[in-house]
């Protein structure tokens, strides 16, 4: 029962949330009955906006935007740069008397016209064919961004080119999750369940991980400030060797900024829950309760826009990279993906009763039989140039996709498997059969935090994600997969009905099938260590350790095949995706040289000369007196000498891989020029070094 705080008890906080929403609450206030039943019919089931109550909407929305201060409106989208984009247009138009009035229509609310050539696109829009669309998305509800002068409408919207081809992450997302449904609810009928007027769907909860430093170290550092990471930089001696800052006694600068930002993420109906130190020195957590995919991806977009934003208020910036610094952990977004079926309830749960168990049973199988089919395509999904760093370092699994379920799960899938489930780890009966089957302990599973595709109870846990992410993008992927394995499963359950043939038997038949089949993706051991490497190359699991490795998944034939299959992606859009990022990820590197050349020869050499020239003058000066030589001096004079040799013959290396483009190269010659430099720190003095230190950044707040 919810409970209802007064004055006093809270009641403040919970008029705080969704204050800065246009929720199904708030637009019962403003339209009238019928629009409001049609308007909430179209958000519960997903459907398209019923065009005569479009500017009844419209302008509900404008006057409860007014009453906010908004001045303006804008289509927040989510284009393929992976961050968000935004045109704003005033409400305010002229009446032709000298006056003006408010104006905003259906048709402004439903469809807007951003330039779609000044995106990425994969050369799918040349510059002379410009015009691209978005459209409303009813599901994800309209906000209030909130200035300093002011308030902005955003209405969430996907964004198309002028023939309809997806431009963003949401179109295909929202395709996905149709897919993913339809499939969902064939595998109900089958069970008995009705999924009539229903839906199904997935539902997700982000946990975002990110950095904080001192505002003014960050901008003493061109490169966290250009790349998003530091591109030198001498490991501290402490730094998180002792794990004492993971759930440590939260600094009060720092719960200062949390609270802001709860706050911030509460009025925009953000359900944000849980925050907390992570492993590294100056790495945290913010984490949100479940909810339905879509909205779950907006609200961690909007979430890592709000982090930066209230970051900045506290002298703080919030790096998102995921790797920042080097020889500590890097940051992730763990993606905690589930099904909850026509029936409300959660299909990756066991359930009460045998039939729920065979349920859940089923859908496992299935989530188990897509990963390990398309473990490629999945790690495609999470790749980029600043996840390369971090997976398979630290707490961030490899780059071999493997599903960890926990002992009593494997032994549960192994007697499946041999057609003798007989019992559980927890003693039990366990026949495989609707009628047969026992009750299944929840939480029947450890934590594998080396695991890239974990089960960790009700939920699949995608570890693999980068920390500056879209999470559309995997989840693009793993609703897709999972209909095709759930669409396969139900032919064969539905040609075994149509033959009548005993329900039990053959979900017991597929399931032997589907484990025999696939069982070799499941692995609940130190996904780090080297006898990993050799066993996932022994069972034949793909070990796609760079992106350009990953994205070439995304030109398998096979892959297109699926895609459009599904109505998710045409053959076209899954190309222009390919090239975007290929293009995205070569970008990044060449920019990252050009940096590490500009910062080695213009920041950080003229320190390194300057210290030399100081250092002979100190040994002349000492030797000309002690008339003996200064052995320790000369030694270190001849450390810098080589070190500072060393880094200027990589500079021209460097230099040469950026005018040949080789991207390759580029990444190799950027990470070499790190060596020398990050020892070169180690011999200057600290007041000489012209950029702020690990230990400063990592500690001083």
């Amino acid at each position: 029962m919810k409970e209802k705080l007064e004055k006093g008890q809270g009641k403040e906080l919970q008029d705080l949330y969704g204050e800065n929403v246009f929720s199904l609450k708030v637009m019962r206030n403003y339209l009238s009955e019928p629009a409001y039943k049609s308007l909430s019919t179209t958000i519960r089931t997903g459907g398209t906006l019923d065009p005569s109550i479009a500017d009844e909407v419209a302008d509900a929305m404008k006057t409860w935007a007014l009453s906010k201060g908004a001045t303006h409106f804008t289509h927040w989208f989510q284009p393929l740069t992976g961050l968000t984009a935004e045109k704003h247009d005033a409400f305010i138009s002229p009446d032709g008397e000298g006056g003006a009035i408010l104006k905003f229509s259906g048709q402004e609310l439903t469809q807007g016209e951003p330039d779609a050539s000044s995106f990425p696109s994969g050369g799918l829009r040349p510059t002379f064919e410009a015009r691209g669309y978005t459209g409303w998305d009813p599901t994800s509800p309209a906000f209030i961004k909130e200035s300093p002068q002011g308030a902005t409408l955003c209405i969430p919207t996907y964004f198309v080119g002028w023939h309809g081809e997806a431009l963003d992450k949401k179109t295909p997302l929202l395709r996905s999750m149709k897919a993913l449904s339809k499939q969902v609810c064939r595998l109900a009928e089958l069970f008995g369940i009705s999924s009539k007027g229903k839906q199904a769907y997935a539902t997700l909860g982000g946990e975002q991980e990110y950095f904080l430093i001192d505002r003014e170290y960050y901008n003493q550092r061109i490169d966290l400030i250009q790349t998003g990471r530091t591109l030198f930089g001498k490991e501290p001696a402490k730094h998180q060797q002792m794990a004492d800052h993971y759930f440590g006694a939260i600094k009060t600068r720092i719960i200062a900024f949390m609270e802001d930002l709860d706050r911030e993420m509460w009025k925009l109906g953000v359900p944000t829950k849980t925050r907390h130190n992570e492993v590294a020195p100056a790495q945290f957590e913010v984490a949100p309760v479940f909810e339905s995919l879509n909205l779950a991806v907006d609200h961690n977009m909007l979430c890592m826009e709000m982090l930066q934003k209230v970051a900045e208020r506290h002298g703080l910036a919030c790096l998102l990279h995921e790797k920042p610094f080097a020889g500590v952990n890097g940051s992730g977004k763990h993606n905690n993906w589930s099904i909850v079926g026509p029936d409300d309830k959660n299909w990756l749960s066991p359930g009460e009763n045998p039939h729920e168990n065979a349920k859940f049973l089923v859908t496992l199988c299935a989530v188990i039989k897509a990963v390990d089919t398309y473990a490629g395509l999945l790690r495609s999904g999470v790749a980029s140039a600043g996840n390369d760093h971090r997976l398979g370092s630290h707490e961030a699994p490899p780059a071999i996709i493997s599903i960890f379920l926990g002992d009593q799960l494997t032994d549960i899938i192994e007697q499946i498997e041999k057609g003798e489930a007989k019992s559980s780890k927890k003693g039990g009966i366990l026949e495989i059969g609707v009628d047969v089957l026992p009750k299944l302990p929840r939480d029947a599973t450890d934590r594998n935090r080396t695991s890239p595709f974990a089960f960790t109870g009700a939920k699949f846990e995608f570890r693999a994600v980068g920390s500056n992410m879209s999470l559309g993008g995997p989840n693009i992927i793993l609703n897709t997969i999972v209909a095709e394995s759930l669409d396969e499963i139900c032919t064969i359950l539905e040609a075994d009905k149509k033959a009548k043939k005993d329900f039990n038997s053959s979900v017991q038949k597929l399931l032997q099938a589907i484990i025999k089949k696939h069982k070799r993706v499941i692995f609940n051991g130190d996904n780090y260590t080297e006898d990993w490497v050799k066993e996932a190359k022994k069972r034949g699991l793909p070990n796609l350790k760079t992106t350009p490795e990953a994205l070439a998944e995304l030109k398998d034939p096979k892959v297109a095949d699926l895609f459009e299959k599904y109505g998710v992606l045409t053959k076209r859009e899954l190309l222009l995706r390919h090239d975007v990022y290929k293009e995205t990820y070569s970008t990044i590197l060449n920019y990252e040289g050009r940096l590490a050349v500009n910062m080695a020869q213009t920041m950080i050499m003229p320190a390194v000369l300057s210290y030399q020239h100081e250092l002979s003058e100190t040994i002349k000066s000492i030797e000309s007196v002690n008339k003996t030589k200064a052995k320790a001096l000369r030694a270190l004079l001849k450390d810098i000498s080589g070190k500072a040799e060393e880094a200027l013959e990589l500079v021209a290396k460097l230099e040469e891989a950026i005018a040949k483009e080789n991207t390759a190269k580029i990444k190799e010659g950027t990470a070499a020029l790190r060596g020398p430099i990050d020892a070169l720190e180690g011999l200057v003095p600290a007041d000489i070094w012209p950029l702020p230190s690990y230990a400063e950044m990592l500690f001083k707040f």
